[in-house]
């Protein structure tokens, strides 16, 4: 290893910074290793990030620093090369932990969200701090073990990702939450049919309902605590341990006066969590609940997220005061995937002041089947980054919905210190299984519970008449 040679990468997206950080390092006295790239013409991240993490593992150089638009990326490309470890930071404190806990010897940034300043002095740490207590040093002895493992946690999630299904291994701990209750399984044997469990003769998926199938409700639910799962017009009396976790649903464009009116009565009735309703509505279902348990929750820019970000706070601050308390939003989709990162978080973090001012909870909605694996994981680190409360998969008006691999993937993006709700997609108690295991923390799909719906006539082939949320 040359000790004092820094490698630095990165991007076109991260060229300038890493220009700047060139220069800074180099005064600091260190050997410099340019390994690309060399101009601001568009490049894949993946090669010059591989070409600086084994320019480490080869012993060309000692350090390495990384650049590109929000330093997730190549993060995962330099720890896939064998005996290299490698930290993502966004401030000197988390550069301080990468080397003090970690020996990190990569460091990767997101040119997107520092600006020069804070990058250099992220980078003096980095070049600074050393791993030296010996409680850290043996749990770094035991990251560098896992390169010998044939079953290392890298290769398991991109198994994963390539489709293999190795779903468990990803998610690990998670999966624990099964072993600890079998109850969950209870009545899936028989198989998944409506008939074989007793359908109620409305419904037209497995006959998972709060109101026939409580059992498997009251084993899904107590999975996770704060589990919520959604439910349609015309659901029946369910036992109240149960009722508190439904989210009662009613997106349709069409909805009359009197369907929401209905709705609120139900809610009111069976004591459900919520009514989730569209802007124009909450006022009437906040005076209706008043004096109820039931809250009353909104989304804003639904269904496209493409309302300027200006407009979506002044949506919620609207509905916060018709009486709002818990606030959904679809992030700006388009930004995020045209790589504007500042424009995607200014937006939802517009929306989470509104919704803090307020005292509503917020949750952002991503649309997963939109967007890449690294755009799912920017969309969540900016989420957690403006400070909402929860991210979602889906608004379910989009090409697909919530899948395994997209929830552990938000629930590893936010450190799990935000919740994640799978919404779209959700059509049997087994598939909302999976979604738990996989680190949700609410499920938000009618079939999910297989709610009666108010007639045959408008049971949609996804089951919800609510406007497919």
């Amino acid at each position: 290893m040359t000790a004092g040679r820094v490698a630095l990468a990165s991007d076109h997206g991260g060229y300038a910074l890493k220009s700047a950080l060139k220069a800074h390092v180099q005064a600091r006295g260190y050997e410099v290793l340019d390994v690309g790239t060399h101009s601001t013409e568009a490049c894949d991240y993946p090669v010059f990030a591989r070409a600086a993490a084994e320019a480490v593992a080869q012993g060309k150089a000692w350090r390495a620093i990384i650049v590109d638009g929000a330093g997730i990326g190549s993060c995962m490309v330099a720890n896939k090369v064998r005996g290299v470890r490698a930290g993502m930071a966004f401030d000197k404190a988390t550069a301080k932990n990468a080397r003090e806990h970690n020996d990190a010897h990569v460091l990767t940034l997101g040119a997107g969200y520092l600006s020069e300043e804070a990058a250099k002095g992220i980078v003096d740490v980095f070049l600074t701090t050393e791993c030296t207590v010996d409680r850290h040093k043996k749990r770094v002895a035991m990251i560098d073990a896992v390169d010998g493992s044939s079953e290392s946690p890298a290769r398991s999630a991109s198994s994963m990702a390539s489709g293999s299904g190795e779903f468990e291994t990803l998610v690990g701990k998670i999966t624990q939450v099964l072993t600890a209750n079998p109850g969950i399984m209870a009545g899936l044997a028989a198989g998944g049919s409506a008939a074989s469990h007793g359908s109620c003769g409305h419904c037209n998926g497995c006959g998972h309902c709060a109101k026939r199938r409580t059992d498997d409700v009251r084993a899904m639910l107590s999975t996770t605590p704060g589990s919520r799962v959604s439910s349609a017009l015309g659901v029946g009396e369910v036992p109240k341990e149960i009722a508190k976790y439904i989210d009662h649903t009613l997106l349709k464009p069409e909805a009359t006066y009197a369907e929401i009116d209905k709705l609120c009565d139900e809610a009111a009735q069976y004591g459900f969590a919520s009514v989730c309703v569209n802007p124009m509505h909450v006022k009437r279902c906040a005076a209706r609940l008043k004096g109820s348990s039931s809250l009353v929750c909104t989304v804003i820019g639904f269904p496209l997220g493409a309302t300027p970000r200006e407009i979506k706070a002044l949506e919620a601050r609207k509905a916060i005061r018709d009486g709002a308390r818990e606030v959904d939003m679809v992030i700006a989709i388009g930004a995020l995937k045209s790589g504007d990162h500042q424009y995607v978080y200014e937006d939802i973090r517009t929306v989470a002041e509104a919704a803090r001012d307020g005292g509503a909870l917020l949750k952002v909605i991503i649309e997963t089947a939109l967007l890449t694996d690294e755009e799912k994981v920017a969309a969540c680190v900016l989420s957690k980054k403006a400070r909402a409360d929860f991210v979602k998969t889906s608004t379910g008006f989009a090409k697909g919905g919530a899948t395994e691999h997209d929830v552990a993937l938000m629930a590893r993006a936010v450190d799990y210190k935000l919740g994640v709700k799978a919404s779209g997609g959700v059509k049997s108690a087994e598939d909302a299984r999976h979604m738990i295991a996989a680190g949700a923390s609410r499920i938000g799909a009618s079939v999910g519970v297989k709610i009666v719906k108010e007639t045959k006539g408008i049971a949609s082939s996804t089951g919800s008449s609510g406007g497919g949320y």
